[in-house]
């Protein structure tokens, strides 16, 4: 009997007890549904908080900051006790010669130290305090600032800033008593390809501001500045920033400290930069740079630390989930054999005229065997769509239920290619290793037993 025979000798068999396989196919299609629409719901929830971090900045940055050798980790403004790169008691400082040796690394694709200061910005009666950083030109593409209107920094610029998305909102007029510092809904100023004065004394431009009584007046240092560009509101950090030139920022800082040694605006440039950004290409090797710049005595962190960290509470989740529709599965399964078993009691005379007229035991077993896979195979499919169904739905009704934005594009429910193609092939496999046993039972009816009884 070749492969063939058996195939259309299995079908037979299951479509002649239709209502017996249909039943068990439909619990193959619920335990399906179930399982991979429980891992879906796990999946969902990793993906929209991976879409929630991509939208503060990209995965593939990597934030360095120095080592001050104190044991604490002073990213992002504030100190917290860290043992990465902390408590060796030597000052690692972040200069040229740093970032230089970052690109470097294989992976890295760009590497730009950063200068962050504070600044206001006059334009006739409008008035704004910003947070001004510097960059170096030629990188600013690959970390992600997207023009919403003009061009990004150049190589060679001097007099020009980029602003961030809501800059232009946060504009006040200078003017106004008890003015509420914020954000505008609408953009206040249009500078564009327009001049602006920046200065970092922050009495500047104020009308409202009274002279001290016995200070000396004198003139604030004001630079004269064009604004060529706006990057696009992404909800980022870069939104609320102003760039600049990093050598225009030095040189700007340094004339000031020089004009006000007593208020200088920030970190001194002869002590390195206070922070650095490294793009690295391939986001499966974040974590491989980061560690090779913390062997450099740097401290380091990035979003892809937050992503794993969540991603290895999700595997909890996904394993719970998982686990609650493999009940199900688990009981589709039971009923599969327990369907193998009725057929093998039914067919008993069959079995044995198969045997006499010389069918083989391995013949017996993959008839048995077909037949209790495509019930799985049937049900696997049936189940997946019924799953894409669902998770359809779940998607559509999430700003109800979870509050998202629904439809079909939210990630609440999200079922990836290698899920579905894993379920095809776990539900078969299932379908299979139910009808073993029955089908090492067929093979050993005894042929004069089974005539005998009927």
């Amino acid at each position: 009997m070749n492969s063939f025979e058996i195939i259309r000798m299995g079908l037979s068999n299951l479509w002649k007890r239709k209502l017996r396989t249909f039943l068990t196919v439909l619990g193959v299609i619920i335990g399906t549904a179930s399982i991979v629409v429980m891992v879906s719901l796990g999946l969902g929830m990793q993906e929209t908080f991976k879409e929630q971090l991509m939208q503060m900045g990209s995965l593939n940055v990597i934030n360095v900051y120095p080592n001050y050798g104190d044991g604490m980790y002073y990213g992002g403004g504030y100190a917290v006790s860290t043992k990465s790169g902390g408590g060796s008691g030597k000052t690692v400082t972040l200069d040229d010669k740093a970032v230089a040796d970052f690109v470097k690394i294989e992976g890295v694709e760009a590497a730009t130290p950063l200068l962050d200061s504070y600044a206001k910005f006059v334009s006739g009666k409008y008035v704004g305090e910003f947070s001004l950083t510097g960059i170096d030109p030629a990188t600013m593409e690959a970390f992600g600032a997207v023009l919403a209107q003009g061009r990004l920094l150049r190589e060679g610029d001097t007099e020009v800033v980029v602003f961030g998305g809501y800059i232009p909102n946060m504009f006040r007029d200078s003017r106004q008593r008890n003015y509420y510092y914020g954000m505008q809904e609408e953009p206040v100023v249009d500078l564009l390809n327009k001049r602006v004065e920046m200065t970092f004394d922050f009495s500047y431009g104020d009308r409202n501001v009274q002279q001290d009584a016995g200070q000396p007046k004198k003139k604030p240092l004001v630079f004269k500045m064009d604004v060529v560009g706006q990057l696009e509101q992404r909800n980022s950090e870069n939104d609320w920033q102003v760039f600049i030139s990093l050598d225009q920022l030095k040189k700007y800082k340094k004339e000031y400290e020089r004009s006000d040694p007593n208020n200088r605006p920030g970190n001194s440039t002869q002590q390195g930069y206070n922070r650095a950004m490294v793009k690295v290409t391939d986001i499966n090797d974040v974590q491989a740079v980061q560690e090779q710049i913390r062997a450099m005595g740097f401290q380091t962190n990035s979003l892809t630390d937050i992503l794993e960290s969540v991603q290895e509470q999700m595997a909890g989740v996904q394993a719970v989930l998982g686990g609650i529709g493999a009940v199900s599965l688990l009981v589709a399964a039971i009923g599969i054999t327990n369907t193998m078993f009725m057929s093998i009691y039914e067919r008993t005379k069959e079995i044995a005229v198969m045997k006499v007229i010389g069918a083989t035991l391995p013949v017996i077993r993959r008839l048995f065997l077909f037949e209790a896979g495509m019930i799985g195979f049937i049900g696997g499919i049936f189940g997946l769509g019924i799953s894409y169904l669902l998770s359809y739905l779940i998607c559509s009704a999430g700003t109800g239920i979870f509050g998202m934005s629904g439809g079909p594009g939210s990630k609440i429910s999200y079922i990836p290619p290698w899920l579905s193609l894993f379920a095809m092939v776990f539900i078969t496999l299932v379908g299979l290793i139910s009808g073993f046993y029955p089908a090492w039972r067929a093979m050993r009816i005894s042929v004069l037993d089974a005539l005998r009884n009927e």
